[in-house]
């Protein structure tokens, strides 16, 4: 399928043809046959992409700073790959569509192929043939509303948003600032919700446009009567509320709508202003009442509402973001409002192009909505786009799932094995597209089934999120193919179990990426404590820092949480330094009333070993930054093996102390491991039997802070 994408790295903009998106829990899949393009927000998205690296970084000093941060903790040089891997990368643009249902897993059962829809949403409805689409951010389309009218729906969302924090009543005199599309449609709203309305703006051509339907009167900002105007208009009282749609750098709105204001007024910004707040002479003096809009509405901006399909109650939250895109749609059908006039370009996806001329000014039109159209492409719904056809080694890869873990720490170092790049498969399109382009893979896709089906592939890597983890292993194993999958194998005993039965029956290589034991200190360490009788006791420190509960991470169904989904590695180290199994467990967390912290973030854990030795993982979200993340300290036998973050060390022994170098944790040392033992036909790097007892030990850990007793540890395989 066709779609118009931005390499973030170079600015360059174009169409190209990408897999189709996959379609998920909660999801709907839709054609598009209209986007919109909103000039004022992608035109600033598309300059930030081409501007240089030095303008980037003073656009986002926010971003700036945590590169900071980084390079501190992991060093320079892997720092420099994280940000290459995070601007070579391409953008997708546009989040406001109308098209037809093509399926629908929404958890209602409210959407039904043929269903003429309105979507919304960044990176989701996007300037694309087909687009996947969370079920909140789908709405149907009245049948005498046009598809043309109906994209105009998450703007019209957004300008009503604004309308209601203004609570404008019958009579009402408000001010809009700032007449492009936004701003148009905002006048619209006000004059069927009863008010009249002024609007104001540098452009002419838009001023003409809302004194011919949008308001009751607008002026130029630098008329030299518009303060009279403004007072004429209001009767000398000044405005009911401002509501404020400019994009502007400068504080201007902010100052202008305070002086036009009447006492206990309120000025509503929904547009990109700056704000510098002048208290003299008119928001201390008139009292006036500040309000932030946040875009769609109620439900902007929260995981557990956009992406995992959780509503709202109707009766407690009145106006959310999709009953916001319905009542625009309803006031388009009852003809209350009309778009129509606001539409002045219709260009076919393949010009795109020629349309962002226009918006960027390359190409000198007046425009206000700038639309894009999609033929029909039903016949042409591929999941899988060919990049290359390079000739093929002969371990050959696939990829499932290819975020910037997999992009900076998995991909490059099964390159440099000599392993083959055969295919790669994300959820959406553009960035499997991008992956393979980068990494020079034969084709992309947005199935896995591309991967497992494919007969010519022999081994897959598995870095999706973690609730599909253990579906993937079971079913590439089934197609005969050996498995090296991201931690955690499972999210619980039932996954675990289908995966040990999967194991047995097709005995094919199967890893788990715990990397930190192929580290090369943790080598040393470990050749140093060789044939020591004695039990060990391993003290491992993690400042691991926080993660908010929306992280997907976080989240019980998708992540399962850093027990199950990071701690995983420190046991597995555990085992490593031991060569012992884990008989016993026992886990205390913080107790908290702040319910932004996970309690089990912030835990300690004490593990006994079948030898006799113990472990005692301290693992922390609470900490500061600025301190090292992992610390490990390995005793045993008169001796001490210390790893700080795994940037150095130091061994003591006899008395006397060995500075330690460390070359990374163990990424490029794992994956090599992995590939040499499927080339050479032998047993993964990891037992099966050690992998599996990791994993049970996460289970354990929870089921030990449930019941707040000591746990035992068995398996039988």
């Amino acid at each position: 399928m066709k779609q118009l994408i931005q390499n973030f790295k170079t600015g360059d903009l174009y169409v190209d043809e990408i897999p189709m998106p996959s379609i998920s829990k909660g999801m709907v899949l839709v054609e598009n046959e209209f986007s919109l393009i909103s000039a004022g927000t992608e035109r600033g998205t598309v300059k930030v992409a081409q501007a240089s690296l030095l303008g980037k970084a003073k656009q986002r000093p926010d971003l700036v700073a945590q590169v900071m941060q980084n390079i501190k903790k992991e060093g320079l040089s892997a720092t420099i790959d994280k940000v290459r891997t995070k601007l070579d990368s391409l953008k997708a643009l546009g989040y406001s569509t109308s098209g037809t249902v093509i399926s629908s897993l929404d958890s209602n059962s409210l959407f039904k192929p043929g269903d003429r829809v309105a979507c919304a949403g960044q990176d989701y409805a996007s300037h694309a043939e087909v687009v996947s689409i969370p079920q909140n951010l789908v709405v149907k389309i009245p049948e005498n509303v046009s598809s043309e009218e109906a994209a105009f729906t998450t703007l019209g969302a957004i300008a009503m948003q604004g309308v209601r924090q203004a609570e404008p009543r019958l009579g009402e005199k408000i001010c809009v600032i700032g007449l492009g599309l936004l701003g148009q449609i905002t006048a619209q709203l006000l004059k069927a919700n009863g008010c009249a309305v002024f609007g104001i703006d540098l452009n002419e051509g838009l001023v003409k446009l809302a004194n011919e339907g949008s308001a009751n009167q607008a002026l130029n900002r630098n008329d030299p009567n518009l303060i009279a105007a403004c007072d004429n208009f209001t009767n000398g009282h000044g405005f009911d509320a401002i509501i404020i749609t400019a994009a502007a750098p400068s504080n201007d709105p902010i100052e202008l709508s305070a002086e036009i204001s009447r006492k206990k007024g309120k000025i509503i910004v929904v547009g990109a202003v700056k704000m510098d707040i002048p208290r003299d002479p008119h928001f201390f003096r008139k009292e006036l009442d500040l309000r932030m809009s946040c875009s769609y509405g109620p439900g902007r901006y929260d995981t557990d509402y956009e992406d995992n399909g959780h509503d709202y109650p109707y009766a407690y939250v009145r106006w959310t973001e999709q009953r916001n895109m319905e009542a625009f749609l309803d006031l388009l059908s009852r003809k209350a409002i009309d778009i129509k006039p606001l539409i002045t370009h219709v260009f076919d996806i393949t010009d795109a192009e020629k349309a962002y001329d226009i918006v960027l000014g390359k190409t000198i039109e007046p425009h206000i909505g700038i639309l894009l159209k999609y033929s029909n492409i039903t016949n042409n719904r591929n999941t899988m786009v060919q990049v290359k056809n390079s000739p093929l080694a002969n371990i050959n890869i696939g990829f499932i799932g290819a975020g910037s873990f997999a992009q900076s720490y998995l991909i490059p170092n099964v390159k440099a094995c000599g392993a083959s790049l055969d295919g790669v498969v994300t959820s959406k399109g553009i960035t499997s597209k991008n992956v393979a382009d980068k990494f020079k893979f034969n084709f992309c896709s947005s199935d896995s089934k591309d991967i497992v089906d494919n007969k010519t592939i022999n081994t897959v890597f598995i870095a999706t999120p973690h609730s599909s983890h253990a579906d993937l292993v079971i079913k590439s194993l089934e197609a005969g193919k050996s498995v090296f999958v991201e931690k955690p194998l499972a999210m619980n005993p039932e996954q675990l179990q289908s995966v040990i039965e999967a194991k047995s029956k097709f005995n094919l290589p199967l890893l788990v990426g715990f990397n930190r034991r192929f580290a090369p200190i943790c080598e040393f360490i470990k050749k140093e404590f060789k044939n020591a009788t004695e039990p060990f006791v391993i003290n491992i420190r993690v400042n691991a820092g926080f993660i908010p509960k929306d992280h997907w991470t976080q989240q019980p169904e998708v992540g399962g949480g850093r027990i199950i989904g990071e701690m995983c590695h420190f046991i597995d180290l555990m085992q490593y330094f031991t060569e012992a199994e884990p008989v016993k467990v026992y886990a205390e967390s913080i107790s908290t009333g702040n319910d932004k912290i996970s309690p089990e973030d912030n835990i300690a854990i004490i593990i006994k070993f079948s030898d006799g030795s113990v472990g005692n993982l301290t693992y922390l979200s609470n900490g500061d930054k600025a301190m090292p993340k992992e610390n490990i300290e390995v005793f045993c036998a008169g001796k001490i093996g210390v790893i700080n973050d795994f940037r150095d060390g130091i061994f003591y022994k006899d008395g006397k102390t060995t500075k330690l170098k460390s070359s990374g944790k163990g990424h490029k040392e794992e994956v090599k491991a992995f590939i040499d033992a499927v080339r050479d036909g032998k047993e993964s790097p990891i037992n099966f039997r050690s992998i599996c007892l990791t994993t049970i030990t996460t289970f354990k850990i929870l089921d030990s802070l449930y019941t707040g007793l000591p746990q035992e540890i068995s398996l039988d395989v």
